[in-house]
């Protein structure tokens, strides 16, 4: 992780979980290491979040390396905005959809109507707090067709991406959450015609015979970060 050989990805670090023999090495080894993030599982409360960052400063993290929780108990979905708001290294959520599963005795089924309240709770406290959320696992590597259809629910629910756990996952994944090129052309042409309405004084626009005003305009400039953000990732430099 200290190599500085990924180019420019994020490179985060998943330690063992908050109560295993291995929990209080780990931080202290990722701290020294300096990633992007710690990925601490089974994060359930505000103390939990708190916990870690106390442990990640006692052992010299840099000011860079942030916390990702990842949700997987009813506890952590029940409690979901305290834990977003609970330190300052804290910027991402992400579903732990496997073991939440086994909590709620819920079954894995295509389409996981078990689990959509929980995806729904996860995504309120996001979006709340300003913090980042990623989708669980699929578990089939061989299903790619499932795989997929879990990235578009995700991506129609508004995650920011999904956590996988084989390559073969990676393409179509940013298939799925990368805008299309004409949604790419459709944001640009939004964001100009409202410069160019905003320069005479208006605070409308119209582009393809629809209204366009402020929040078309913050969305169409999230669409534009996002495909940046994806372009930089994939970029091997």
């Amino acid at each position: 992780a200290a190599s500085g050989g990924y180019g420019r990805r994020e490179v985060t670090i998943r330690v063992n979980g908050p109560g295993t023999p291995w929990h209080a090495d780990d931080l202290r080894a990722a701290a020294a290491a300096g990633p992007d993030a710690v990925v601490v599982p089974k994060v359930d409360s505000a103390e939990t979040v708190q916990d870690v960052e106390r442990a990640l400063e006692a052992a010299g993290a840099p000011d860079h390396t942030a916390v990702w929780a990842m949700l997987e108990t009813p506890r952590a979905l029940l409690d979901a905005r305290t834990v977003a708001t609970a330190g300052e290294r804290l910027t991402v959520l992400v579903l732990g959809t496997n073991d939440l599963a086994k909590e709620l005795h819920a079954e894995h089924v295509p389409g996981r109507a078990p689990l959509l309240a929980a995806l729904s709770l996860a995504l309120l406290a996001a979006r709340e707090t300003g913090r980042a959320i990623l989708d669980g696992v699929h578990n089939d590597v061989r299903d790619l067709e499932g795989f997929e259809a879990e990235c578009v629910q995700a991506r129609q629910f508004g995650f920011d991406g999904k956590t996988l756990i084989h390559p073969s996952q990676i393409d179509p994944c940013n298939r799925v959450f990368a805008p299309s090129d004409a949604q790419a052309d459709h944001a640009r042409r939004i964001i100009g015609a409202f410069e160019e309405a905003a320069r005479e004084g208006r605070g409308v626009a119209t582009v393809d015979g629809r209204m366009v005003e402020n929040l078309h305009v913050e969305e169409a400039r999230r669409i534009l970060a996002a495909a940046a953000a994806i372009a930089s990732s994939c970029d091997p430099r």
